[in-house]
């Protein structure tokens, strides 16, 4: 058992006992919280961090050995929803079937770089997603024409939501109250540029502390002045807690500074346009 979570030993079975014929590409997402300082399990005298050890174990070659690839790398900069553990760093590896993730842990070059996750890692939640439906827009605006464009000071500024909702079925269906959210939401965060790099249903959670999840939520904004606009929208305010709060029994939202950002291209763009989306959700009457 590593030292820096629970492995679901259900969820791993299913990972490695998925028929050829029904196995396909996950997404592998990495909540990363380090240690101070690295503890090596030998006792090594060691100068590194908890950071700079798990970058000596950042398993590139292992990865691309099993035709995996990091879609996504992002230091995080504001954890502004969830209490401890206090997120270092979130990443994102799409593997191209479930076999292979775990055809890597078997690899004897993998296993010989893990000792420096070990010893950096303090606590981590592994969480294996699907790409879920999500709504487009017709129209983006482009960056450079919103009110708060990216600089030099404010570059591109990505919002993850790690969510458990009330209603258990909520991985694959979002409840009512959080798509009436997403309608206000979704209105003010357009106009400000925001895009979605990739909402992923939750299938299980590999290494984690016991906690379980629905959905996974990526949403880039141009900067994070952006955001702010959206987050302290009257509107959106209102509607989060009316609707978000009551359809959400537990959540991280973690404001992120991605280094690498490919998710979009991995996942591909899912669902209808966005306009349509809202148009269906004012005609129906629930809404």
């Amino acid at each position: 058992m590593p030292g820096y979570g629970q492995i679901d030993r259900d969820y791993a079975i299913k990972l490695a006992t998925t028929a050829p014929a029904d196995d396909g590409p996950v997404w592998m997402i990495n909540l990363m919280c380090y240690k101070e300082r690295a503890e090596y399990t030998d006792g090594r005298e060691t100068t590194l961090s908890g950071r700079q050890a798990d970058e000596v174990y950042t398993p590139v070659g292992p990865l691309a050995a099993v035709g995996a690839e990091i879609v996504f790398v992002a230091d995080v900069e504001d954890q502004l929803i969830g209490d401890e553990p206090k997120w270092d760093r979130i990443a994102v590896v799409r593997y191209s079937t479930r076999a292979s993730f775990i055809a890597m842990q078997e690899r004897e070059d993998f296993q010989t770089v893990h000792e420096h996750k070990e010893a950096g890692m303090d606590q981590t939640i592994v969480i294996g997603g699907q790409p879920l439906g999500f709504p487009v827009a017709e129209q983006q605006v482009a960056w450079a024409d919103v009110p708060h464009p990216p600089s030099e000071e404010d570059g591109a500024y990505t919002m993850l939501h790690v969510i458990r909702f009330h209603d258990e079925a909520g991985a694959t269906v979002t409840p009512d109250h959080m798509k009436s959210y997403q309608e206000v939401a979704g209105s003010v965060a357009v106009p400000n540029g925001v895009r979605i790099d990739g909402w992923f249903s939750v299938e299980g959670t590999i290494i984690g502390d016991g906690r379980s999840w629905h959905q996974v939520r990526f949403n880039t904004f141009p900067s994070r002045r952006a955001f702010m606009t959206v987050a302290l929208d009257p509107d959106r305010t209102h509607a989060h807690t009316e609707h978000r709060d009551t359809a959400i029994a537990d959540t991280y939202a973690l404001g992120l500074r991605p280094s690498v950002n490919t998710l979009a291209a991995s996942v591909g763009e899912i669902g209808p346009p966005l306009s349509q989306v809202l148009s269906e959700m004012r005609r129906d009457e629930r809404y």
